[in-house]
């Protein structure tokens, strides 16, 4: 998707598009509960996700040149502009017809650094509609975040192919996400997530900071690969604990007996004692699980 424009006469661009505002209420955007639309308006927050964004070694001038970058969930197409204006080409995966609708002046300003596409994210195989090595930076719909997020993380083969992931979630999610052993908020996404990637939880932004203002605050989260560890399968390490989990408060030899019939030979391949609990395993320990379950 080579842009004919020069990076410039996009901004130039899209700066003269209107504001953020006027595309919601000339469009009739009004946010829907049911595809969990929280829309930003703010470009110098979209712009500062952008930045997140970048690549080791990017310009600061362009952080995003050369890169083509997913967007899940445009909705009016704020970060979008950022993403633009840093010197992307993005592939924006949208199911709202209005929300397509009013990209669609930022779509003509962009030329061919912008691809719409119209489709339920939560079905979509994003590796069939941008090249290896993508980017991915999206304001997520907090209703299905974590399904996609889980999706990413159990891509095969791995590496995956995405190299990085910047994305803005519920932050009870992203401190999920980078939740340590022995901790309330440590479970299945945290163990998945550590055992594929390093996460970091960037920086939080409050309810007002979005249109309609949720009831929580949120967060931005960087996901980046790790190399694959041989022998883990994502799925068996989901099934794994998703069972040890899912009866937290039991001890392991208990709670694992949905995933075998005999839990207690499991945890002693392992050399794991089954009379602790779930939240007090690594995530090497759960590695080494989802290896013998295989």
């Amino acid at each position: 998707m080579d842009d004919p424009t020069s990076l410039v006469e996009r901004r130039d661009s899209i700066a003269a598009l209107p504001p953020l505002r006027d595309v919601i209420r000339d469009n009739e955007l009004a946010p829907k509960k049911s595809l969990g639309q929280h829309f930003l308006t703010d470009l110098n927050i979209t712009d500062k996700i952008a930045r997140t964004a970048r690549s080791k070694g990017a310009t600061h001038d362009a952080p995003l040149a050369g890169h083509t970058v997913l967007e899940v969930g445009p909705g009016p197409g704020a970060l979008t502009r950022s993403l633009l204006s840093a010197g992307a080409n993005v592939v924006a995966v949208e199911r709202d017809a209005r929300a397509i609708a009013a990209l669609a002046p930022l779509q003509t300003a962009a030329g061919e650094a912008l691809q719409i596409v119209e489709a339920d994210a939560t079905r979509t195989d994003f590796s069939t509609i941008v090249p290896p090595g993508a980017l991915i930076c999206a304001n997520l719909p907090y209703n299905v975040a974590t399904p996609i997020i889980i999706g990413w993380l159990s891509a095969t083969p791995w590496p995956a192919w995405w190299a990085s992931a910047t994305f803005m979630v519920q932050r009870e999610v992203a401190e999920r996400m980078v939740a340590a052993p022995g901790s309330d908020a440590y479970g299945r996404l945290a163990v998945l997530t550590a055992a594929r990637c390093v996460a970091t939880k960037v920086f939080d932004l409050p309810p007002d900071a979005f249109v309609p203002p949720p009831k929580v605050w949120s967060s931005v989260v960087r996901l980046d690969p790790k190399p694959d560890v041989p022998g883990l399968c994502a799925k068996t390490l989901g099934r794994v604990t998703a069972a040890a989990f899912g009866q937290r408060r039991k001890k392991l030899r208990s709670s694992l007996k949905s995933l075998t019939k005999t839990p207690d030979g499991l945890l002693a391949a392992a050399n794991i004692d089954p009379d602790r609990r779930a939240e007090t395993l690594s995530v090497d320990e759960f590695i080494t699980l989802a290896e013998l379950a295989s």
